[in-house]
């Protein structure tokens, strides 16, 4: 999967709502024209409505792809998209110029937010230059130092995420420092216990291998030199951290580093949440959307082609 093709199937999706919580935002309303542009979805737009029409007016964009609701604070704004996604109202809720803090509040609030009863984890995949296909990465954001049943939820919403935009059986690997166990280092002993959880059938529609060390996940040559053999090994579609340091530094890593694109989305609500930072580029949020709107996908129908 490509992110070009990522955002054409995106936009093959039927009537997709998208609810922003403070859209009044210039680099938001970018990704919102952005989004347009390649036929993506309507918007609803939560926030100062004087300022979010002068941005729409500003990029010429229609006014009959807006819905705007005027709210007087940030929390007010995240609160109502919140509940306009948990109502049907909209398929995605993507964070505006709110503070995550706020925003997180609203969506985790028990009568008006997403909970769904499901761990909620945080998935990114990343285009990297040289690489033919997107890889995943999962939690850099969410779980600061997840348990063994932690990471078997979060395996299993990043493999739902995956399979989302096309990963058939996507093929995990669970990062250490090594690739053999070591009692005195847990993330290899989870690691162990995550892969014979899968053979098991315990984590299903995925292939699971560690420990890994990231060298060894994701470059052949490097897993041949290490005698690892299997499916995952050097072919990794999906990297699971042990903790949300290692997560963060390889997000950054490949950002910064290795100039890669990058989407992402949490999963585990009741519908797929975008928290973008300010950080994040116009079309990063775009190729954001796109993720989200694939994993709304089973309650859209896709446009009949002629």
């Amino acid at each position: 999967m490509r992110f070009k093709q990522m955002v054409q199937q995106a936009a093959g999706l039927e009537d997709a709502v998208v609810a922003i919580a403070s859209a009044d935002d210039e680099e938001v309303m970018d990704a919102v024209s952005l989004a347009i542009e390649n036929d993506l979805a309507r918007f609803h737009l939560f926030g100062d409505a004087t300022r979010i029409q002068k941005m729409i007016h500003d990029r010429q964009l229609s006014e009959s792809q807006f819905v705007i609701t005027h709210t007087a604070t940030a929390q007010e704004a995240a609160e109502r998209a919140a509940y306009a996604v948990r109502k049907g109202d909209a398929d995605v809720l993507m964070k505006g110029l709110v503070p995550t803090a706020t925003f997180m509040k609203a969506v985790l609030n028990k009568e008006t937010g997403l909970r769904s009863g499901k761990v909620l984890s945080h998935v990114a995949l990343f285009e990297v230059p040289g690489r033919e296909t997107a890889i995943g990465l999962t939690d850099a954001a969410i779980h600061i130092a997840p348990t063994l049943e932690d990471k078997v939820h979060i395996i299993e919403n990043g493999v739902t995420a995956l399979r989302a935009v096309g990963y058939s059986l996507p093929k995990v690997a669970v990062l250490a420092a090594v690739e053999v166990v070591n009692p005195t280092m847990p993330a290899t002993i989870d690691a162990a216990l995550l892969t014979q959880m899968n053979r098991r059938g315990q984590i299903k529609d995925c292939l699971v291998d560690g420990p890994l060390a990231l060298d060894n996940a994701v470059n052949l040559e490097a897993a041949k030199q290490k005698g690892l053999t299997g499916d995952v090994a050097g072919a990794a579609d999906l990297l699971v951290v042990p903790q949300i340091e290692v997560g963060n530094v390889i997000y950054k890593s490949l950002m910064y580093f290795a100039q890669a694109s990058v989407a992402a989305i949490l999963v585990g609500a009741k519908a797929p949440v975008v928290l973008t930072s300010r950080a994040d580029t116009a079309e990063a949020k775009l190729y954001s959307l796109a993720f989200a709107l694939l994993n709304a996908q089973p309650t859209k129908k896709i446009k009949q082609t002629i």
